[in-house]
């Protein structure tokens, strides 16, 4: 496979230069991104464990939840190692086949990510509104074929990408403005610009975001009516509290792609163009392992306990 993208580029490689030139610079963004990839990792293993040891946890909500985190340590596993590496080492250099793998799992996770919010509101939708069934609704058969689904998806979607980017002959220069390998950079470097390529991948990234995101707005009409009609306002609150943890990590989600593709089409600094790259690769990571376990009585009861 990596002969065949290879014979497809005059290019070998590709310089990934992200960071600033400034050595102080380069040296607090390497110790920056460090702290925040080790908070990333703590939390969401700390998910993970908890999610497995404790009985109390043994639901499908922590199940989503479990794969939720170990989708973030994946993601954000793509792109900072590398990037930590090469600032460490002075070198910004990344393979042509390497390039195109973390292309391909940074949208791979990221649509996984994203497909798994959908299922995990789908989950919230049959607790409120179907109590009565929610265990004949999701079970352990159902939750393990959703998590598939989501994963399959994450893989198609990813597919599509990589073959539609490096489809293309790329002449030079070989140098990537962030610190990882995105889809848009990569376009830039064609020998022809591919415009009509890169709004194809923008336009298929909206029709999978707006699918699940008009999904999950279904789900969630559903939810309300249903706790409106709750008597006591007591069990309303209470009852939708339950839902504030998934409702804060997809807004955050859509809020960091949405300013992400907004960007994308206006002019701006290369220094801003990787901050808006942090919104989307390395905050949700990083944040949601922190925004379940403050919201979540279960968790922090079971984090007391260990």
């Amino acid at each position: 496979m990596a002969e065949k993208l290879t014979n497809m580029t005059n290019i070998t490689e590709f310089l990934l230069m992200g960071f600033p030139d400034d050595q102080v610079l380069q040296r607090t963004y390497t110790t920056l991104f460090f702290l925040i990839y080790l908070a990333a990792l703590v939390g969401n293993l700390l998910i993970i464990t908890l999610t497995t040891i404790d009985l109390h946890l043994q639901l499908p909500l922590y199940f989503f939840l479990k794969n939720l985190s170990l989708i973030d340590i994946c993601y954000i596993s793509v792109t900072v190692p590398k990037s930590l590496v090469n600032s460490l080492t002075n070198s910004h250099s990344i393979s042509f086949f390497g390039c195109a793998l973390q292309v391909f799992f940074v949208i791979f996770w990221g649509g996984t990510e994203y497909a798994l919010l959908l299922v995990m509101s789908y989950d919230r939708y049959a607790a409120i509104c179907h109590p009565l069934h929610y265990e004949a609704i999701v079970n352990r058969g159902s939750c393990v074929r959703m998590v598939s689904a989501s994963w399959f998806s994450g893989c198609v979607y990813g597919s599509i990408h990589v073959a539609g980017t490096f489809s293309v002959r790329f002449c030079g220069p070989n140098i990537v403005r962030q610190f990882f390998c995105d889809v848009p950079s990569l376009l830039t470097l064609a020998c022809s610009r591919q415009q009509v390529l890169e709004y194809a991948f923008i336009i298929a990234s909206c029709c999978f975001a707006f699918t699940c995101f008009t999904l999950m707005v279904v789900s969630y009409v559903h939810i309300f009516t249903t706790v409106l009609r709750i008597p006591s306002a007591k069990g309303r609150v209470k009852t939708f509290s339950t839902c504030m943890p998934h409702l804060t990590v997809v807004t955050l989600f859509l809020f960091s792609g949405i300013i992400t593709y907004l960007a994308k089409n206006f002019k701006s600094s290369s220094s801003l163009k990787v901050l808006i790259s942090v919104l989307y690769t390395v905050l949700p990571p990083t944040l949601n392992p922190l925004i379940y376990s403050l919201r979540n009585q279960d968790i922090q009861v079971a984090l007391r306990k260990v």
